[in-house]
């Protein structure tokens, strides 16, 4: 059974008939247009470059731990229902949360656009989630309703309701639906990345070029002239020659020395580029060759990471809860420790969260790298730092 044949089985709301895709709008596979979202062809992803920029960031939000919140009146609660916590842990039996969450932000900071299917229960309920790995999206409407029609690398269709699938977005700017490709601003780029990729090769090339010109003075056989240069090649050229560097010839032989040009690109020019494309990914040099500090890393977090975690996190809790379940307190978020890149100074400093009750010993230790303890979940705080009824101080 393949994941096409997984997606078929989800439940829909009612059966989904439409007519098939204009086939003169197939034809423009890599545009943008109207309410239809084409994905690259994935050419970009073999680029180290590009995959150097959105690896960082991928990981990162892979990391990030998704729990479900319900603050009612008995106060806060955390992951109060069993099935969604697990399955917010593992979203289908194929991949965990972190592998599920990074393959979505790999989709999300390729195309801008990133989708995946809510597989639910007779009663509507969530029970699995799978990234769709689609080259095309287009948007449709269905009964007066919102569907999707995507379109596989094996050249197969399916049609899903927007109800059902978790829409993630970035550049969301001149489509009303989906988020700006990044092909039409990089392609000129990655042109010219491969441009300076076949100068390299082709440098390397040509340091095996012909080095000596032997011209003979007089006429010879063609055996004989492969003999003698052969010969000069063994005396002079070879690493095992005792001539240490010099040649001497008669005059029956000219020998002229061939200096080959240098046809590797101008070391600024590529420095100046790769530089445009770290730009377009918010990335750093730092960043890309973990070299980062504490405050580089906190920089990189609140531009590229913390945004997908909100997106995310608003779009799983419009997604799985009903109206009047988000009305009653529930919510579904991502959360990731920053503080795992602080140094070890910032982090020793925590001791002072932990009788002010901002932070509990195993949250603590978490950032230490230590595993937790009985009892560590329980916040403690210093007798001076009690509340203050009514917010103010008595008089004395």
């Amino acid at each position: 059974m393949g994941i096409f044949d997984i997606f078929r089985r989800a439940p829909t709301k009612r059966n989904i008939s439409v007519d098939p895709p204009n086939a003169a709008n197939r034809l423009q596979m890599v545009t943008t247009y109207g309410d239809v979202f084409y994905a690259w062809d994935g050419k970009v992803y073999r680029s180290d470059i590009v995959r150097a920029c959105i690896r960082p960031a991928a990981q990162a939000v892979g990391k990030m731990v998704g729990k479900h919140l319900r603050r009612d009146a008995d106060g806060l609660k955390i992951n109060p229902q069993a099935n969604l916590g697990f399955l917010l842990k593992y979203p289908n039996p194929n991949m965990s949360a972190q592998q599920f969450q990074e393959k979505m932000a790999y989709q999300l900071l390729l195309n801008n656009n990133a989708f995946a299917l809510i597989e639910r229960d007779p009663s509507g309920k969530p029970v699995a989630l799978y990234p769709i790995p689609c080259t095309g999206a287009e948007k449709i409407m269905v009964h007066g309703e919102v569907a999707i029609r995507f379109q596989y690398r094996n050249g197969k269709q399916a049609v899903y309701w927007y109800s059902d699938i978790i829409h993630l977005r970035r550049d969301f700017c001149d489509d009303e639906f989906f988020g700006s490709t990044n092909i039409d601003t990089l392609t000129e780029l990655m042109e010219c990345v491969g441009t300076i990729d076949q100068g390299i090769v082709k440098a390397i090339k040509n340091s095996n070029a012909i080095r000596w010109l032997l011209k003979f003075t007089s006429s010879m056989r063609p055996e004989d002239i492969k003999r003698n240069t052969k010969e000069f090649v063994d005396n002079y050229l070879s690493y095992e020659s005792d001539s240490f560097g010099a040649a001497g010839v008669d005059a029956k032989v000219d020998a002229k020395q061939i200096e080959p040009k240098d046809y590797v690109p101008n070391a600024a020019i590529t420095d100046k580029l790769i530089g445009r494309i770290y730009a377009y990914f918010n990335v750093s040099d730092a960043i890309v060759q973990s070299k980062y500090t504490e405050d580089e890393w906190n920089a990189y977090y609140e531009s590229q990471i913390e945004p997908i975690a909100i997106q995310l996190g608003q779009v799983m809790t419009y997604r799985m809860f009903t109206r009047k379940e988000i009305a009653y307190g529930n919510e579904i978020i991502y959360e990731s420790s920053n503080l795992q890149c602080a140094s070890m100074s910032t982090k020793l400093q925590l001791v002072q969260f932990l009788d002010r009750g901002i932070m509990n010993p195993n949250e603590i230790r978490a950032v230490l790298n230590l595993p937790p303890i009985p009892g560590g979940d329980v916040y403690v705080r210093r007798l001076d730092t009690a509340p203050i009824e009514g917010g103010e101080t008595d008089e004395a």
